[in-house]
């Protein structure tokens, strides 16, 4: 008897000291009893928008990994602001995020729990997870098994996502950082930077890069010079703030590795892009990849993978939301 307290003393102990095992729960068949047919249903409302919009393919993958990066992957950056909280969606660093990833897992979960036996019972955090896995594949990406098994987190507070996001002028050692802060390395977060393979910009994010970079040098001089005299006549001084720019120019619509072809010629449109190459410690990993789509597809892979293992809710810490955008 004595035996058995000491166990579950110790394995008390060590979830208190180890929450973020708590990731172990994630497996991919979680729902094979409960709504067998979930990810057929989810893959069929993700085709269905993504015929409609090529938005959908960036818009969710942003959408996954803001929301990761602030309180794990909880689905709480869907939530909506109530006229007492301002939640995550509103805090200016997420005020880009596309409508159209929003409504793909607001349309997904509507499509799951129009199926009596699946009502209610899956998380819109496992939804985004598994339409951002379809995403990628439609826009010619890899696909993968996706771990399931998350709780929808129970706060969304726009003060929480202060300083958790990279920014488009970080640097190699800032980006490291705030990616190590998450459990992913730096191989990861090279290999989730690809995600610019696909999407646009506003001209407001780089715009430093193309116009006051230095006072010796008004453009960045890692920046392409034909790439930079086309990003200042796409994005004039004094633009539209609505205009947008792809962040792939060769291949905006097709998930590759293009993205790392790019940085060898100096077309990396934001400064964290760009310092992937720039800096002697990644760039064996970004030329390693622009020659090998397959080893950038594994990594990839793998890289998001663990990035879907992020802060996961379990037990009373999560529910399953009955409205993604707001809490039961």
């Amino acid at each position: 008897m004595g035996n058995i307290r000491v166990a579950l003393f110790l394995l008390t102990l060590s979830i208190c000291l180890f929450p973020q095992l708590s990731s172990a729960q994630l497996r991919r068949n979680y729902y094979a009893n409960i709504c067998p047919n979930v990810e057929s249903i989810v893959r069929n409302a993700v085709t269905k928008k993504f015929q409609q919009t090529f938005v959908t393919v960036p818009a969710t993958l942003r959408l996954f990994f803001h929301d990761c990066f602030v309180q794990g992957c909880d689905a709480s950056v869907i939530i909506a602001s109530t006229a007492n909280n301002t939640a995550e969606k509103d805090h200016p660093d997420n005020l880009s995020l596309a409508g159209d990833g929003f409504d793909t897992v607001i349309k997904a979960k509507e499509a799951v729990d129009a199926v009596p036996q699946c009502r209610n019972k899956v998380s819109c955090a496992d939804i985004l997870a598994m339409a951002t896995r379809d995403v990628v594949a439609l826009a010619g990406g890899p696909s993968y098994a996706v771990e399931l098994g998350r709780l929808d987190g129970l706060s969304s507070t726009a003060k929480s996502v202060n300083g958790k996001l990279p920014q488009p002028t970080f640097d190699l050692n800032q980006l490291s950082a705030i990616f190590a802060a998450n459990g992913l390395s730096q191989a990861d977060m090279i290999a989730l930077s690809a995600a610019h393979t696909v999407g646009f910009s506003h001209c407001s994010r780089f715009a430093n890069r193309i116009y006051d970079f230095s006072s010796q040098n008004p453009v960045d001089p890692t920046l392409n010079q034909t790439y930079a005299a086309q990003l200042q006549a796409m994005c004039p001084k004094n633009v539209d703030p609505t205009i947008a720019v792809n962040m792939d120019p060769i291949t905006p619509r097709t998930f590759d590795n293009q993205y790392y072809k790019n940085l060898q010629h100096g077309m990396g449109l934001f400064t964290s892009d760009q310092a992937l190459f720039t800096d002697s410690r990644s760039r064996p990993t970004v030329n390693s990849w622009a020659q090998s789509s397959s080893a950038f597809e594994k990594a990839f892979i793998a890289a998001i993978i663990k990035l879907g293992r992020t802060g996961v809710k379990t037990g009373s810490n999560g529910n399953i939301r009955h409205d993604c955008a707001t809490f039961n």
